[in-house]
Protein backbone atom coordinates (compact mmCIF):
# COMPACT_ATOMS: atom_id res chain seq x y z
CA UNK A 1 0.00 0.00 0.00
CA UNK A 2 1.33 3.63 -0.95
CA UNK A 3 -0.13 7.00 -0.12
CA UNK A 4 -1.74 7.65 -3.15
CA UNK A 5 -4.08 4.66 -2.11
CA UNK A 6 -7.90 5.87 -1.98
CA UNK A 7 -8.06 4.99 1.16
CA UNK A 8 -8.26 7.79 4.01
CA UNK A 9 -5.71 5.63 6.05
CA UNK A 10 -3.00 6.34 3.40
CA UNK A 11 -2.18 9.39 5.40
CA UNK A 12 0.25 7.34 7.72
CA UNK A 13 2.28 6.69 4.91
CA UNK A 14 4.81 8.24 2.87
CA UNK A 15 4.62 8.09 -1.21
CA UNK A 16 6.71 5.26 -0.76
CA UNK A 17 4.82 3.07 1.96
CA UNK A 18 7.11 3.79 4.95
CA UNK A 19 5.16 4.21 8.03
CA UNK A 20 4.95 8.80 8.79
CA UNK A 21 2.43 8.37 11.24
CA UNK A 22 0.83 5.52 13.10
CA UNK A 23 -2.47 6.47 13.87
CA UNK A 24 -4.81 2.70 12.99
CA UNK A 25 -3.86 -0.59 11.89
CA UNK A 26 -6.53 -0.39 9.34
CA UNK A 27 -5.04 -0.26 5.82
CA UNK A 28 -2.09 -1.47 7.12
CA UNK A 29 -1.33 -4.74 5.44
CA UNK A 30 0.87 -7.85 6.84
CA UNK A 31 4.21 -7.29 5.16
CA UNK A 32 4.73 -3.75 7.27
CA UNK A 33 2.94 -5.40 10.58
CA UNK A 34 5.64 -7.97 10.56
CA UNK A 35 7.96 -5.22 9.74
CA UNK A 36 7.32 -3.38 12.89
CA UNK A 37 7.54 -6.57 15.00
CA UNK A 38 10.50 -7.65 13.71
CA UNK A 39 11.74 -4.34 14.29
CA UNK A 40 10.46 -4.27 17.73
CA UNK A 41 12.42 -7.45 18.28
CA UNK A 42 15.57 -6.30 17.70
CA UNK A 43 15.16 -3.50 20.34
CA UNK A 44 14.25 -6.43 23.04
CA UNK A 45 17.96 -6.64 24.10
CA UNK A 46 18.16 -2.76 24.49
CA UNK A 47 16.02 -3.41 27.42
CA UNK A 48 18.91 -5.99 28.97
CA UNK A 49 21.58 -3.59 28.08
CA UNK A 50 23.52 -1.63 30.89
CA UNK A 51 23.11 1.36 29.54
CA UNK A 52 19.73 1.55 27.82
CA UNK A 53 20.09 3.77 24.96
CA UNK A 54 20.43 3.99 20.90
CA UNK A 55 20.68 6.90 18.89
CA UNK A 56 18.19 6.92 16.57
CA UNK A 57 16.07 9.78 17.97
CA UNK A 58 19.02 11.85 19.21
CA UNK A 59 18.24 15.51 19.00
CA UNK A 60 14.68 14.88 18.31
CA UNK A 61 11.60 16.29 20.91
CA UNK A 62 8.91 13.86 21.94
CA UNK A 63 5.87 15.39 23.02
CA UNK A 64 3.41 13.16 25.37
CA UNK A 65 -0.35 14.45 24.85
CA UNK A 66 -2.31 12.67 27.16
CA UNK A 67 -6.00 14.22 27.41
CA UNK A 68 -6.90 10.81 29.11
CA UNK A 69 -4.77 10.09 31.80
CA UNK A 70 -2.57 6.60 31.49
CA UNK A 71 -0.01 6.31 34.04
CA UNK A 72 1.22 2.77 31.94
CA UNK A 73 1.04 4.16 28.61
CA UNK A 74 2.42 7.20 29.07
CA UNK A 75 5.51 6.15 30.81
CA UNK A 76 6.29 2.99 28.67
CA UNK A 77 5.98 5.91 25.70
CA UNK A 78 8.45 8.12 27.97
CA UNK A 79 10.70 5.06 28.32
CA UNK A 80 10.69 4.04 24.93
CA UNK A 81 11.45 7.86 23.64
CA UNK A 82 14.31 7.91 26.09
CA UNK A 83 15.86 4.40 25.06
CA UNK A 84 16.35 5.88 21.59
CA UNK A 85 17.78 9.18 23.37
CA UNK A 86 15.04 11.41 22.27
CA UNK A 87 14.24 14.89 24.41
CA UNK A 88 10.61 14.14 26.03
CA UNK A 89 8.25 16.39 27.33
CA UNK A 90 5.27 15.36 29.08
CA UNK A 91 2.23 18.14 28.87
CA UNK A 92 0.05 18.12 31.94
CA UNK A 93 -3.54 19.04 30.26
CA UNK A 94 -5.10 20.27 33.19
CA UNK A 95 -2.67 22.85 33.78
CA UNK A 96 -1.82 23.77 30.15
CA UNK A 97 -3.33 26.97 28.13
CA UNK A 98 -6.19 24.57 26.56
CA UNK A 99 -7.48 24.56 30.14
CA UNK A 100 -7.85 28.66 30.26
CA UNK A 101 -9.54 29.14 26.73
CA UNK A 102 -6.71 28.07 24.11
CA UNK A 103 -7.84 25.76 21.28
CA UNK A 104 -6.11 22.18 20.55
CA UNK A 105 -5.16 23.54 17.60
CA UNK A 106 -3.44 26.46 19.08
CA UNK A 107 -1.54 24.60 21.85
CA UNK A 108 -0.29 22.37 18.84
CA UNK A 109 0.86 24.85 16.53
CA UNK A 110 2.75 26.08 19.35
CA UNK A 111 4.57 23.03 20.51
CA UNK A 112 5.54 22.63 16.78
CA UNK A 113 6.26 26.03 16.41
CA UNK A 114 9.00 25.12 19.27
CA UNK A 115 10.22 22.47 17.33
CA UNK A 116 8.48 19.22 18.32
CA UNK A 117 9.49 16.04 16.20
CA UNK A 118 6.24 13.50 17.16
CA UNK A 119 3.27 13.92 19.63
CA UNK A 120 1.95 11.01 21.18
CA UNK A 121 -1.45 11.41 21.94
CA UNK A 122 -4.47 10.18 23.89
CA UNK A 123 -7.63 11.25 23.62
CA UNK A 124 -11.55 10.53 24.56
CA UNK A 125 -12.73 11.04 21.07
CA UNK A 126 -12.48 8.87 18.35
CA UNK A 127 -10.29 10.31 15.20
CA UNK A 128 -8.31 13.29 17.34
CA UNK A 129 -4.73 11.81 16.35
CA UNK A 130 -5.88 11.61 12.79
CA UNK A 131 -7.49 14.95 12.67
CA UNK A 132 -3.95 16.40 14.24
CA UNK A 133 -2.23 14.78 11.42
CA UNK A 134 -4.43 15.96 9.02
CA UNK A 135 -5.61 19.15 9.23
CA UNK A 136 -3.39 20.58 12.67
CA UNK A 137 0.69 20.11 12.25
CA UNK A 138 1.11 17.39 9.49
CA UNK A 139 5.00 17.89 9.81
CA UNK A 140 5.08 16.29 12.90
CA UNK A 141 4.80 12.77 13.53
CA UNK A 142 1.42 11.71 14.93
CA UNK A 143 1.56 8.51 17.16
CA UNK A 144 -1.99 7.43 18.28
CA UNK A 145 -2.22 6.00 22.09
CA UNK A 146 -5.48 5.50 22.50
CA UNK A 147 -8.43 7.50 20.90
CA UNK A 148 -12.10 7.09 22.41
CA UNK A 149 -13.34 3.74 21.53
CA UNK A 150 -11.53 4.03 17.66
CA UNK A 151 -8.56 2.57 18.20
CA UNK A 152 -5.02 1.56 20.26
CA UNK A 153 -2.96 0.65 17.83
CA UNK A 154 0.68 0.04 19.92
CA UNK A 155 -1.13 -2.11 22.40
CA UNK A 156 -2.58 -4.34 19.54
CA UNK A 157 0.83 -4.92 18.42
CA UNK A 158 2.81 -5.73 21.58
CA UNK A 159 -0.13 -8.38 22.00
CA UNK A 160 1.05 -9.41 18.62
CA UNK A 161 4.12 -9.96 19.52
CA UNK A 162 3.71 -11.45 22.66
CA UNK A 163 1.97 -14.17 20.92
CA UNK A 164 4.41 -14.61 18.26
CA UNK A 165 7.17 -15.15 20.73
CA UNK A 166 5.25 -17.61 22.53
CA UNK A 167 3.29 -18.97 19.65
CA UNK A 168 6.06 -18.66 16.73
CA UNK A 169 3.14 -18.12 14.57
CA UNK A 170 -0.28 -16.64 13.50
CA UNK A 171 -1.90 -19.13 11.44
CA UNK A 172 -3.36 -21.80 12.55
CA UNK A 173 -4.15 -20.10 16.00
CA UNK A 174 -7.63 -19.68 17.47
CA UNK A 175 -7.47 -16.43 19.51
CA UNK A 176 -10.21 -15.09 21.95
CA UNK A 177 -10.95 -11.80 23.12
CA UNK A 178 -13.17 -11.67 26.25
CA UNK A 179 -15.24 -9.07 28.02
CA UNK A 180 -15.69 -5.74 27.55
CA UNK A 181 -15.91 -5.41 23.83
CA UNK A 182 -18.52 -2.23 23.51
CA UNK A 183 -16.07 -0.56 25.11
CA UNK A 184 -12.68 -1.47 24.27
CA UNK A 185 -10.15 0.50 21.19
CA UNK A 186 -7.88 -2.31 21.78
CA UNK A 187 -10.02 -5.19 21.11
CA UNK A 188 -10.79 -3.42 18.09
CA UNK A 189 -7.25 -3.42 17.03
CA UNK A 190 -6.86 -6.42 18.43
CA UNK A 191 -9.43 -8.21 15.79
CA UNK A 192 -7.90 -6.22 12.55
CA UNK A 193 -4.10 -7.51 13.41
CA UNK A 194 -5.25 -10.87 14.41
CA UNK A 195 -7.12 -11.28 10.87
CA UNK A 196 -4.13 -9.72 8.78
CA UNK A 197 -1.55 -11.20 10.29
CA UNK A 198 -3.20 -14.48 9.36
CA UNK A 199 -4.80 -16.05 12.65
CA UNK A 200 -7.38 -19.22 11.53
CA UNK A 201 -9.87 -18.29 13.87
CA UNK A 202 -10.87 -14.53 16.55
CA UNK A 203 -13.53 -15.44 18.80
CA UNK A 204 -15.20 -12.47 21.02
CA UNK A 205 -16.98 -14.00 24.29
CA UNK A 206 -18.87 -11.69 25.77
CA UNK A 207 -22.54 -10.67 27.18
CA UNK A 208 -24.49 -9.49 24.53
CA UNK A 209 -24.84 -5.79 25.90
CA UNK A 210 -21.20 -5.67 26.09
CA UNK A 211 -21.03 -6.07 22.21
CA UNK A 212 -21.09 -3.60 19.93
CA UNK A 213 -23.75 -3.63 17.02
CA UNK A 214 -22.54 -5.53 14.17
CA UNK A 215 -19.69 -7.26 15.78
CA UNK A 216 -18.95 -9.51 13.11
CA UNK A 217 -18.31 -7.04 10.55
CA UNK A 218 -14.59 -6.19 12.39
CA UNK A 219 -13.73 -9.94 11.36
CA UNK A 220 -14.84 -12.44 14.61
CA UNK A 221 -16.82 -14.80 15.71
CA UNK A 222 -19.34 -14.00 18.47
CA UNK A 223 -19.76 -16.62 21.81
CA UNK A 224 -22.12 -15.99 24.54
CA UNK A 225 -21.18 -18.89 26.77
CA UNK A 226 -17.58 -18.85 27.66
CA UNK A 227 -17.23 -22.33 28.53
CA UNK A 228 -18.16 -23.63 24.84
CA UNK A 229 -16.06 -20.23 23.87
CA UNK A 230 -13.05 -21.52 25.75
CA UNK A 231 -12.72 -24.61 23.84
CA UNK A 232 -9.67 -25.28 21.33
CA UNK A 233 -8.22 -21.63 22.22
CA UNK A 234 -4.42 -21.19 21.97
CA UNK A 235 -4.79 -17.86 22.80
CA UNK A 236 -7.26 -16.08 25.75
CA UNK A 237 -7.27 -12.80 25.53
CA UNK A 238 -8.95 -10.69 28.53
CA UNK A 239 -10.30 -7.46 28.96
CA UNK A 240 -10.80 -5.10 31.54
CA UNK A 241 -14.71 -4.02 32.23
CA UNK A 242 -14.76 -0.28 31.64
CA UNK A 243 -17.11 0.59 34.66
CA UNK A 244 -16.41 4.53 33.58
CA UNK A 245 -17.59 4.71 29.83
CA UNK A 246 -20.73 2.29 30.96
CA UNK A 247 -24.25 4.32 30.78
CA UNK A 248 -26.67 2.27 32.12
CA UNK A 249 -27.27 -1.14 33.70
CA UNK A 250 -25.56 -3.05 31.36
CA UNK A 251 -24.52 -5.48 34.04
CA UNK A 252 -26.52 -7.13 36.83
CA UNK A 253 -23.66 -7.37 39.31
CA UNK A 254 -19.50 -7.41 39.47
CA UNK A 255 -19.95 -10.88 40.76
CA UNK A 256 -22.40 -12.06 38.40
CA UNK A 257 -19.96 -10.90 35.68
CA UNK A 258 -17.62 -12.87 36.96
CA UNK A 259 -19.10 -15.96 37.87
CA UNK A 260 -19.92 -16.30 33.76
CA UNK A 261 -17.00 -14.43 32.10
CA UNK A 262 -14.38 -14.24 34.91
CA UNK A 263 -11.45 -16.64 33.59
CA UNK A 264 -9.99 -18.92 36.54
CA UNK A 265 -8.35 -22.43 36.41
CA UNK A 266 -11.84 -24.20 35.65
CA UNK A 267 -12.42 -22.10 32.62
CA UNK A 268 -8.74 -22.28 31.59
CA UNK A 269 -8.93 -25.76 31.39
CA UNK A 270 -11.26 -26.15 28.73
CA UNK A 271 -8.74 -24.39 26.45
CA UNK A 272 -5.57 -26.03 24.75
CA UNK A 273 -3.11 -27.02 27.37
CA UNK A 274 -0.68 -24.84 25.65
CA UNK A 275 -3.03 -21.70 25.69
CA UNK A 276 -1.26 -18.69 27.05
CA UNK A 277 -3.59 -15.68 29.01
CA UNK A 278 -3.29 -12.20 28.43
CA UNK A 279 -4.60 -9.04 29.54
CA UNK A 280 -3.68 -5.53 28.25
CA UNK A 281 -4.32 -4.53 32.01
CA UNK A 282 -4.92 -2.60 34.45
CA UNK A 283 -6.23 -6.58 35.98
CA UNK A 284 -9.24 -6.16 38.13
CA UNK A 285 -8.60 -9.55 39.67
CA UNK A 286 -11.85 -11.48 41.15
CA UNK A 287 -13.49 -9.51 38.60
CA UNK A 288 -12.48 -10.16 34.85
CA UNK A 289 -9.31 -12.92 35.90
CA UNK A 290 -8.59 -15.12 39.06
CA UNK A 291 -5.39 -14.28 40.48
CA UNK A 292 -3.75 -18.00 40.46
CA UNK A 293 -4.61 -17.66 36.65
CA UNK A 294 -3.35 -13.63 36.46
CA UNK A 295 -0.18 -15.65 38.19
CA UNK A 296 -0.35 -18.98 37.10
CA UNK A 297 2.83 -20.62 34.54
CA UNK A 298 0.33 -19.82 31.37
CA UNK A 299 -0.02 -16.24 32.14
CA UNK A 300 2.25 -13.66 30.00
CA UNK A 301 0.93 -10.86 31.29
CA UNK A 302 4.19 -9.36 32.43
CA UNK A 303 5.88 -9.87 29.28
CA UNK A 304 3.08 -7.65 27.73
CA UNK A 305 4.83 -4.80 29.50
CA UNK A 306 8.21 -5.54 28.56
CA UNK A 307 6.93 -5.69 24.87
CA UNK A 308 4.99 -2.24 24.59
CA UNK A 309 8.55 -0.49 25.65
CA UNK A 310 9.96 -2.40 22.55
CA UNK A 311 6.98 -2.09 20.03
CA UNK A 312 6.42 1.79 20.46
CA UNK A 313 10.46 2.01 20.08
CA UNK A 314 10.52 0.46 16.80
CA UNK A 315 6.68 2.22 16.23
CA UNK A 316 8.63 6.11 16.85
CA UNK A 317 11.62 5.34 14.97
CA UNK A 318 10.36 4.17 11.80
CA UNK A 319 7.76 6.76 12.18
CA UNK A 320 10.41 9.59 12.54
CA UNK A 321 12.31 7.85 9.40
CA UNK A 322 9.22 8.42 7.16
CA UNK A 323 8.97 11.47 8.74
CA UNK A 324 12.73 12.80 7.39
CA UNK A 325 12.42 10.67 4.03
CA UNK A 326 9.26 12.58 3.18
CA UNK A 327 11.39 15.94 3.72
CA UNK A 328 14.19 14.87 1.79
CA UNK A 329 11.75 13.64 -1.32
CA UNK A 330 9.89 17.10 -0.88
CA UNK A 331 13.62 19.14 -0.62
CA UNK A 332 14.97 16.95 -3.83
CA UNK A 333 11.47 17.65 -5.51
CA UNK A 334 11.98 21.23 -5.23
CA UNK A 335 15.69 21.42 -6.54
CA UNK A 336 14.47 19.35 -9.04
CA UNK A 337 11.84 21.93 -10.58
Amino acid sequence: MTANDSSPHHLQLTRDGQLRHFLTLDGLDRALLTDILDTADSFIEVGERTIKKVPLLRGRTVVNLFFESSTRTRSTFELAAKRLSADVLNLDISTSATSKGESLSDTLLNLEAMASDMFVVRHSQSGAPHFIAESVTPGVAIINAGDGRHAHPTQAMLDMLTIRQHKGRFEGLKVAIVGDVLHSRVARSQIRALNELGAEEVRVIAPGTLLPKDVESLGCTVEYDMNRGMRDLDVVIMLRLQKERMEGALLPSEREFYRLYGLNQQKLALAHPECIVMHPGPINRGVEIESAVADGPQSVILNQVTNGIAIRMAVMSMAMGGQVAERQQKLSERGQA
